[in-house]
């Protein structure tokens, strides 16, 4: 009786919180009806556990994330006979964004979202019941496991604040006695669910393994640099533009009369987010990881070395700075939507499915070979950019010699050849491991062709590039299709927490705590800079920028270390929650998509811009709506500003 009792609480709470969530239990493990069941031994709460990770965001993915399609780092071709409906980041930029029946609805589990406050419920369950558990869980495991589960409890709080902003905290299961209006729950303010969260991760870190010791079994699990690194990006975002005295947010008052912002900036939150930082780096370092260098093959150029250090960072698995990724994050259907063919005789069987392109605004973004911006290098023809000229024999590693491409593409950072592919571009690997000038032609790296007509170009109504450019930092260069019987996709874990990210986390917020840039704040952004083959900050601005002085000031090395970051992290779920935390989207989302001319077959006619799409983006598209029959449920839910 008492558990059918307690089995009522927690659907009431769930329709106040989610109509879509419709069972109170849900437990995954053998599908066991009681909690004395789920907790009766070692083995069944070690079930619970995975249960407990099961929850986490489809990352990666282009239908489950929304930071893949939905960052204007991309475009896709739209299916003319199935359409692209179930691809709702690409719809968020078109402006299809509704309260109604939210895309990608983390609130309630809909539309390709994840339904986060039943994982927080599960994560309750988990922490008050594990104790329950027989002698055959021993005292160690026991901690271990709940801070394991207080870190996803974190982060599925911390998931749900970026996307929505303040949101009803789930401290606790509810009692027995809870009545009906008081699982009308209101939204907790914003700083007080910050301060929660990051007692949260307080509370587990001090219970997670440095490191996992057991990498047979336990990759994934979570560590001490995980729930750290985790804890300096809450703070870096919550000392963020958008959540640090935003004007915008100042009228979320609700029917009890309290604030869920504070209308005032604070300083000292990036004071706080800079130490969080240093403690995540430093235990980061200790534990082992550090900036990743290519060394499956050794007898390559070291150019090709540079280049494949910076591509596979990303799809090189478990590789050492990869500080967080989890065991069923793949990049498979990332490979697949973006992996374009090599042969013509490809499109008879379909290896991949290339219908994701990069935006021309990708291309412009990467530095110079000087470290600095296209449009601030006064050495690099900005103005000329799309005209076209022969490839130099010095880019050979980069760019096939004499080929006819765009001055855009010359004279650009080791980052820029090692993110993106264009026409005369190299490409190292998909079956071919010899470097430029090694072997037979057959064994050297591709020569991309993206004109109308030609491999790596316009041959089908639906995939192609929109653009003319085509991103490899997303394929594995082991991955490799020679027949309709011999395709190879390699399987690689998706970073979502890499050590050079968390460099730059460090370095924006110490300049942000700081009256002006010191030493500490050129040294972290330089150590990133270094790998991908560029000189410092200072030097690279004062020897080749139209703007020398800029890297002095706070204010310049703000744009400096946000351009950094948008670079570095290029196409890795990043920029789509930088751009929001820095408010600066509605600058980057109201721009025209561009590309190149891809129905064009000579050199002159490809290298054309032409306008793909205008996207939309407003004031209220900086937090997502909650749906509307939320609201009608619960009268205590206060909406997003903007929407109806």
């Amino acid at each position: 009786m008492k558990m059918k009792k307690l089995g009522f609480i927690h659907i009431i709470c769930l329709l106040v919180l989610s109509t879509s969530c419709n069972k109170f239990l849900d437990v995954v493990p053998d599908n066991v009806p009681t909690l004395d069941h789920a907790f009766l031994d070692r083995t069944s709460a070690e079930k619970y556990l995975a249960t407990c990770y099961t929850y986490l965001p489809n990352l990666g993915t282009p239908t489950g994330d929304p930071a893949i399609l939905g960052s204007d780092e991309w475009w896709a071709i739209e299916d003319p006979y199935y359409g692209t409906g179930n691809y709702y980041g690409l719809r968020l930029k078109k402006g299809e964004q509704n309260s109604n029946d939210p895309l990608l609805n983390f609130w309630d589990g809909t539309n390709n979202g994840s339904s986060l406050f039943r994982a927080l419920r599960d994560c309750n369950v988990f922490i008050e019941n594990i104790n329950k558990v027989g002698g055959d869980l021993t005292e160690e495991e026991a901690k271990r496991w709940t801070a394991e589960v207080k870190f996803l409890k974190a982060y599925y709080h911390y998931y749900l604040l970026r996307m929505y902003g303040p949101i009803p905290l789930q401290k606790v299961s509810l009692p027995v006695s809870t009545g009906i209006e008081e699982v009308r729950v209101y939204r907790d303010p914003f700083d007080d669910c910050v301060d929660y969260v990051v007692n949260l991760l307080n509370e587990a870190i001090p219970d997670l393994p440095l490191q996992i010791s057991n990498t047979a079994s336990e990759l994934g699990r979570i560590t001490q640099p995980i729930a750290l690194a985790l804890k300096a990006e809450l703070l870096v975002t919550a000392a963020s533009p958008l959540f640090n005295g935003n004007p915008d947010f100042a009228g979320m008052i609700d029917n009890r009369g309290t604030k869920l912002f504070k209308a005032v900036y604070d300083p000292s939150k990036w004071q706080k987010a800079a130490i969080a930082c240093k403690n995540a780096l430093d235990t980061s370092l200790l534990a082992g990881h550090d900036l990743y260098q290519f060394t499956k093959i050794t007898n390559i150029s070291d150019s090709t070395k540079r280049i494949m250090s910076l591509r596979q960072v990303v799809t090189d698995k478990w590789n050492k700075e990869i500080i967080w990724t989890e065991s069923k994050l793949t990049m498979a259907d990332y490979q697949r939507a973006t992996t374009p063919m090599f042969m013509i005789e490809q499109f008879q069987w379909m290896p991949t499915d290339p219908f994701m392109c990069p935006t021309l605004a990708m291309a412009e973004l990467f530095y110079t070979k000087n470290g600095v911006p296209i449009e601030e290098d006064s050495k690099f023809e900005y103005a000329d950019r799309f005209s076209t000229t022969l490839a130099p024999t010095d880019h050979k590693f980069y760019v096939k010699p004499g080929v006819e491409t765009a001055k855009l593409n010359m004279n650009r950072e080791p980052r820029f050849y090692a993110n993106l592919a264009f026409d005369g571009a190299i490409w190292f690997g998909n079956g071919r491991f010899k470097d430029v000038g090694q072997g037979l032609a057959t064994e050297q790296p591709w020569v991309f062709q993206t004109k109308k007509g030609q491999p790596q170009g316009k041959n089908s109504s639906i995939r192609y590039s929109l653009s003319g450019y085509w991103v490899k930092k997303t394929s594995h260069f082991e991955s490799v299709s020679t027949s309709s019987s011999s395709n190879v996709i390699v399987r690689s874990t998706y970073p979502i927490i890499r050590l050079a990210d968390l460099y730059l986390l460090y370095t924006e917020a110490l300049n942000e705590s700081l009256d002006a840039p010191t030493t500490e704040v050129y040294r972290c952004i330089d150590l990133v800079r270094k790998r991908g083959g560029l000189k410092g900050v200072v030097e690279s601005w004062q020897t080749s920028s139209k703007f020398p002085s800029k890297p002095s000031t706070k204010e310049g090395m703000r744009d400096i270390i946000q351009k950094e970051r948008m670079i570095e992290l290029a196409f890795e779920g990043k920029r789509y929650w930088d751009i929001r935390r820095w408010k600066t989207a509605y600058i980057w989302l109201n721009q025209s998509v561009q590309g190149l001319n891809s129905d064009a077959t000579t050199a002159l006619e490809f290298n054309t811009v032409r306008t793909i799409y205008s996207m939309q983006f407003s004031t209220k598209d900086y937090l997502s709506p909650i749906r509307q029959s939320n609201m009608r449920v619960n009268t205590n839910l206060l909406q997003n500003p903007y929407w109806n």
